[in-house]
Parts: structure tokens; C-alpha cells; sequence
């Protein structure tokens, strides 16, 4: 620390009048500040939010600068805002060491287009900064490859398996492993054992956020996640129609008894936007996400329209949020993920606030 005019103490003071704006908290205590360097009447640091695209990035650096303006004898500020996800698990063991954030994507039932959602949903926290994972976990139709375009096969090395890299997230899936129109069946204790294998011999390496598609329903594969690993929350995905909601109460259900939060309901198919005249059409009814989210008291992520360039990127292994990143679902995507990512920080915070404000 440099001996110039400026007093650090003073410094310090004055960016604990800054909050987070999530979690309400100066970001001093949060530990948000490093490289703290006072060299005369010039001031350098670094602010490192809790998420990558932190949507109030804008607002928390205005609060920086304004606050740093007004300590007596600063001339100049030099602010670099970087980002620090942290840890919302602790695992034990050799499975997934270097992994901070796991969350599993699921649903009541198959055809609420889960995948799509996992996929875009992945892609759309890497375009924003995060290290990214994606685990194709559904044993009875894995298509995250055939979605994301993928036709390499993942590499072995030192006894391990190397996720295929695509569009700046590591994928591994159960496709890789199958046979093409050969049908899966599978008993628990095999599934468990393939589950333990995804994450235990897999190079996963250091990630924010390791995102799990799981198969539809209520069966083994989700029962042996909870049981092996550590998981930050579960995201459901619904159709907006009632009898969708009967599915996805199961599966909440299911979560809530295996002590997995849920993190979020996300409605998928929500409305048909027409190319020609411009109007909304609610082919399978409406809001069905939004009541779900309220029945389990949890937050309703978005809507997600029933859209061709959606289904067509899906198809032809060009996901929506890389290839048409400017279009009205590319942009939701990445809506639902700040949302998520927000959740998941202010979770981990409170996890954790006890130490944090014991620290401040």
C-alpha cells in the first residue's frame, strides 16, 4: 500500500457506503475488493462481483467511482470490475473438486423441452463470463451433442475423460457412450454407478457452474445425484398448461425430499409469437410456470416462447443463443440466466452470511 496524501482507511470507509445491490451488503465485508493500491492521489483497484454479466455491474461501478470522488485528496481512479463466483457446495472426496456451483435441470415429464432449455441455458452463462459444464444426464434420450453440434468424441488422458469443448463450455454425455437406436435399460445400482463415473473420471476441471440435464420424471439418476454430490438447486421446466403443473409438483416434490432447493421454474412453449401479423398466440395456455413457482414458493425464471429459430438451432446443432444471439429467445436466455445467476449468489450468501458479517 502506498504512504501517498490519501488515507486508506479513508478509502476503505468510504466503499463501505457501496451495497450489493442483491444482498444488501457493503461490498468491503463481502470481500469484493482486491489490489487496493494508493499511490499519491491516485487510487487503483478491483471490484469482483459474486456473477459474470452481473446486470448491475453499471450501477455497482457508478457507486465506486462517486464514492471514491468525494474522499479528500483522490485524484484519479483507476477501477477494473472483474468477477469471483463462489462456492455454494463443498464436496468431498474426488468428485468434481473444482466445481462451485451444481445445478440440475429437470422436469416432471420428457417433451417440456428440457434439453433446449439446459443447452441455451449453459451457453447463455458462458457468453456472460462464467467457466461453464454441461453434463448430459439423460440416459433414456441424451441429444445435448446432436443440439450443440458436436461430432468429436471425448478424449482420454491420464485414465480420465476429457469433456468435448464446444462454444466455450465442456460437454460430456451419455450419447457418446450408447449405441445409436439401442434402448437403455438400465437397473439403479448401474445408473448410480455411470453417475459416479461422470463426475468422478471426468476432467471437469475448475468451473462456476457444472449445469446437469437430467432424464424426465422421478426416477434413480436423480435419487443417486442427490445421494453423491453436494447440488446447489434444481431449475424445473414446465409447459404452461395445468395438467404440465401435475408433473412438475412430483418433481419438486421429489427435490424437496432429498433437501435439493429449487432454484427457479422456468415455462418453456409459453407463446407463439406470429411472424406474419405479430400476435401473441398462447397455443397451450397460459401462466401454468408462474402458478407452479408460486405453489412451491420459489421464483419464476421467464417465459420462453414457442419459436422456429429455437426448435431449428435445436435441429441443426446451431443453439439459438450462439447462432442468434440479437433474437427475442436469445435475449430471454440470457435474461433467465442473469436471474439464476442472482439467485444462486444471494443463496450462497446467506449459506454463508454468518461468517461474512463475523469477518466485517
Amino acid at each position: 500500500m502506498g504512504n501517498g496524501t490519501v488515507e486508506q482507511a479513508k478509502v476503505l470507509d468510504a466503499l463501505k457506503g457501496v451495497k450489493d445491490p442483491e444482498l444488501h451488503v457493503d461490498i468491503v465485508s463481502l470481500g469484493m475488493i482486491e489490489d487496493l493500491r494508493i499511490e499519491g492521489d491516485r487510487v487503483s483497484l478491483t471490484v469482483n462481483l459474486t456473477t459474470p454479466g452481473c446486470p448491475l455491474k453499471a450501477q455497482i461501478e457508478k457507486e465506486v467511482k462517486d464514492a471514491l470522488a468525494h474522499v479528500p485528496g483522490v485524484g484519479a481512479v483507476h477501477l477494473k470490475m472483474g468477477a469471483k463466483v463462489r462456492r455454494s457446495i463443498e464436496t468431498e472426496g474426488d468428485l468434481i473438486p473444482e466445481v462451485a456451483n451444481v445445478v440440475a435441470i429437470g422436469s416432471g415429464k420428457g417433451g417440456v423441452g428440457k434439453s433446449t432449455v439446459s443447452v441455451n441455458l449453459a451457453l447463455a452463462f458462458a457468453r456472460a463470463g462464467a467457466s461453464v459444464g454441461l453434463l448430459d444426464a439423460d440416459i433414456y434420450g441424451p441429444n445435448d451433442p446432436q443440439m450443440l453440434g458436436v461430432k468429436a468424441q471425448p478424449e482420454v488422458r491420464d485414465r480420465k475423460l476429457v469433456p468435448v469443448p464446444v462454444h466455450g463450455i465442456k460437454l460430456m454425455s451419455m450419447a457418446f457412450f450408447l449405441k445409436e437406436d439401442e434402448p437403455v435399460v438400465w437397473r439403479g445400482p448401474m445408473l448410480h454407478g455411470a453417475m459416479k463415473q461422470f463426475l468422478g473420471d471426468v476432467l471437469w476441471g475448475k468451473l462456476d457452474y457444472l449445469f446437469i440435464d437430467l432424464p424426465p420424471g422421478t426416477g434413480d439418476v436423480q435419487l443417486t445425484l442427490s445421494q453423491i454430490i453436494p447440488l446447489t438447486g434444481a431449475v424445473l421446466v414446465t409447459t404452461p398448461q395445468d395438467v404440465a403443473l401435475l408433473d412438475v409438483r412430483k418433481a419438486a416434490a421429489m427435490f424437496k425430499k432429498v433437501n435439493v432447493p429449487i432454484l427457479g421454474v422456468i415455462e418453456n412453449m409459453s407463446y407463439f409469437n406470429c411472424p406474419h401479423c405479430g400476435e401473441r398466440v398462447e397455443v397451450f395456455s397460459h401462466g401454468g410456470g408462474r402458478r407452479a413457482a408460486e405453489q412451491f414458493a420459489t421464483e419464476f425464471l421467464g417465459e420462453i416462447p414457442l419459436d422456429v429459430r429455437v426448435r431449428q438451432g435445436g435441429d441443426e446443432g446451431r443453439p439459438v443463443v450462439v447462432h442468434d444471439p440479437k433474437s427475442g429467445p436469445a435475449l430471454t436466455f440470457r435474461e433467465i440466466a442473469d436471474k439464476l445467476a442472482a439467485i444462486i449468489s444471494v443463496q450462497t450468501f446467506k449459506k454463508y452470511e454468518h461468517e461474512i458479517v463475523m469477518k466485517s
